[in-house]
């Protein structure tokens, strides 16, 4: 794939042995510096990615390495290679004690991809509005939601650190992990303690062989696997729940980002009509559509359905979960938006009251399993469901629902 730009080693110890590896697998022009010199590097060699040797560098000087690369713009991976200690959030770990840096070509290629997406929204944004959409502001690390998968003495450790950056879905087994993956937007997964080898190289081979899980982070928190599966973002972190949570945020966090710019890209080829956070409407396209479907149903007949999640008004997190699972399942047919009061609106187009509120405790139900920290505060909202009934107005309609909600509440 084209780099746009050189790829810059870092490293206090001669030329390193995989910038050779890089070097074969076609990666031109791959350009050396030193630790002392890498600050200036950056800004004459403009590098598209940069990959550090941490040994030898020092804590403060890689830091300080994290932070400049941070600043650039678009996204610059930054790859930290055998890290010893915890990382800043953009670092990207890469472990390879065997010496073998073959899974290295694949990390960065993954990584470049993200720097050509963002520098595709970026220009987007330039080119096809006279008032671009801006990127949300929000921390992608804080945006992420991660897929715990164990059963062991750290389970509950590594879910409290986990959680103190991300969201959690946590699995008790390979079968609900399954599920989780197939119904949420996950950014990663961590695969904990309590599953036989045999077990654990079975899933890790059907992710490997399904696409839509290929390029997912996944972190292991044992080493009796090797990571020679055909997974680029497959990391091993063992130690302290405390690391392995510091140390797999980089990955996740990326992975988060590149979710978030991929909703953003849809939102430019929709006009602005979809909201990049989650992939609904906006109010505003919402308004117009609910009107009009309104409209519609009054003069051919048939059903209109309008449900209410309602979330935790403290936690906004769970608001953007809850719409971004929204987004993912409801049916092509139905529409949706967040709501300045922290909720968020679906309607169900050509539904009745009762099927109405299936769905929408189908919908509910799978996000329940997402934990924010501690294990109390969850994303489950309040659901309040109504119908259209023949003298409503869209007014009227969301007044309905709206009342019907304080009544549930009292």
């Amino acid at each position: 794939m084209s780099q746009q730009g050189p790829i810059l080693v870092v490293s206090n110890a001669g030329r390193p042995a995989f910038a050779s590896v890089l070097d074969e697998a076609g990666m031109f022009p791959v350009v050396d510096a030193g630790w002392a010199d890498a600050g200036r590097a950056i800004e004459q060699v403009q590098p598209a990615a940069v990959v550090a040797a941490t040994t030898g560098a020092g804590e403060a000087r890689f830091v300080a390495l994290a932070k400049q690369v941070a600043a650039q713009s678009p996204y610059l991976p930054l790859i930290a290679v055998d890290p010893k200690g915890r990382l800043p959030e953009n670092a990207i770990p890469f472990s390879q004690n065997d010496g073998n840096f073959g899974r290295l070509v694949a990390r960065l290629n993954a990584t470049l991809r993200m720097r050509t997406l963002h520098a595709t929204v970026m220009r987007r944004q330039d080119e096809d509005r006279l008032d671009p959409i801006p990127l949300a502001d929000t921390d992608a690390a804080r945006d992420a939601t991660v897929l715990l998968i164990g059963r062991g003495a750290a389970y509950p450790a590594l879910s409290v650190s986990l959680g103190q950056r991300m969201g959690v879905v946590g699995a008790l087994s390979i079968e609900a992990a399954a599920k989780h993956l197939n119904t949420r937007d996950i950014d990663g997964i961590v695969l904990g303690e309590g599953f036989t080898a045999r077990v654990m190289d079975a899933f890790l081979t059907v992710l490997s062989e399904d696409s839509r899980f290929r390029n997912l982070p996944v972190v292991l928190t044992s080493q009796h696997l090797a990571p020679d599966y055909d997974l680029p973002n497959l990391e091993i972190i063992p130690g302290e729940p405390a690391l392995v949570a510091a140390n797999a945020l980089p990955l996740i966090r990326q992975h988060a980002f590149e979710a978030h710019l991929s909703r953003a890209l849809r939102s430019i080829d929709a006009g602005g009509l979809l909201d990049p956070r989650c992939g609904l409407l906006t109010p505003e396209a919402f308004g117009r559509d609910f009107a009009t479907a309104l409209y519609q149903t009054s003069s051919r007949g048939g059903g209109l359905s309008v449900a209410r999640f309602a979330f935790d008004p403290s936690h906004e997190r769970a608001q953007l979960d809850g719409a971004r699972i929204i987004s993912r399942l409801m049916r092509q047919m139905d529409f949706g938006a967040i709501q300045q009061d922290g909720s968020v609106i679906v309607a169900f187009a050509e539904t009745d009251l009762r099927n109405a509120h299936m769905i929408a405790r189908r919908l509910s139900s799978v996000m329940r399993h997402t934990s924010h920290g501690t294990r109390e505060v969850r994303a489950e909202p309040t659901v309040t469901v109504t119908t259209m009934m023949p003298n409503d107005s869209a007014k009227s309609l969301l007044a309905r629902l709206y009342d019907e909600a304080r009544r549930a509440a009292s």
